[in-house]
C-alpha cells in the first residue's frame, strides 16, 4: 500500500504589527516562539517540512532542524504568499500540514495525533479543535492545493474550509491552551498566566 506523503508548512512570516515586535523571538517558558513550533513539528510523519518567514533568525534555526527554509521578501502581501511558497517548497505530496508560529502550547504529540486522524479520511481537511472551536493547525489534501494557491492577499485556508464544510473533520484536543495563538503581547501573558495554571 502506499504511504501518503504528508509535508508540513510553518507558516512565519507575518509582520506581529499587533504584537509591537518580532514575537517570534519572544521567550515563553524558556523557549522562544518560533522554537517550540519548530518543535512541534510531527517531523517522523512527514515527508518534508518547510519554514517559511521573513526572519533570517528563523531560516537560520529551521537549518538547525533540518527543515527547508524559504524566505518569503513579500510579507506584506498576506498569508496567501507564505501559503503558495510553502507549496511550491513541498513539491510533489499527497497532503499539506500547515501551522502557524505562534501557537506555544501546541504539543508535538498533539500534531502527531492530527497526522493519525487524517490518515482515517485521507479526502478529507483535518483541523484541530476544542468542542465547537476550529484552529490549527490544519491538513489539506492535495486536490484542494489549487484553492489554497487561488487565495489573495491576507486570506488564509479558512476560506478553502467555508467552501468545504462537508469535507471537514474535526480532531479534539483535550487541552484548550493547545489551540491558543498569540496575536498580542496581552494575549501571550494571558496564556502565559493559563498556562502557570496547569504546571
Amino acid at each position: 500500500m502506499k504511504r501518503t506523503r504528508i509535508g508540513c508548512v510553518l507558516m512565519a512570516a507575518g509582520n506581529s504589527t499587533r504584537f509591537g515586535g518580532n514575537k517570534l523571538l519572544t521567550d515563553f517558558f524558556g523557549k522562544t516562539l518560533i522554537e517550540r513550533a519548530m518543535e512541534a513539528i510531527p517531523r517522523d510523519k512527514l515527508c518534508r517540512a518547510a519554514v517559511v518567514s521573513q526572519y533570517d533568525e528563523a531560516l537560520s534555526m529551521a537549518l538547525d532542524f533540518d527543515f527547508l527554509t524559504v524566505r518569503n521578501d513579500r510579507p506584506e502581501d498576506g498569508v496567501s504568499r507564505t501559503i503558495r511558497l510553502g507549496l511550491d517548497a513541498l513539491g510533489d505530496v499527497d497532503a499539506a500540514l500547515f501551522m502557524v508560529a505562534d501557537q506555544p502550547c501546541l504539543s508535538r504529540w498533539s500534531a502527531e495525533s492530527l497526522v493519525s486522524f487524517y490518515l482515517k479520511e485521507p479526502d478529507k481537511i483535518a483541523a484541530m479543535a476544542y468542542g465547537a472551536r476550529r484552529g490549527n493547525p490544519v491538513i489539506f489534501p492535495k486536490d484542494m492545493f489549487i484553492e489554497l494557491r487561488d487565495l489573495t492577499g491576507d486570506t488564509g485556508g479558512s476560506a478553502v474550509i467555508c467552501k468545504n464544510q462537508d469535507k471537514l473533520r474535526l480532531y479534539q484536543v483535550e487541552d484548550e491552551l493547545e489551540l491558543f495563538d498569540a496575536d498580542r503581547a496581552s494575549e501571550l501573558e494571558r496564556l502565559k498566566r493559563e498556562k502557570e495554571r496547569t504546571i
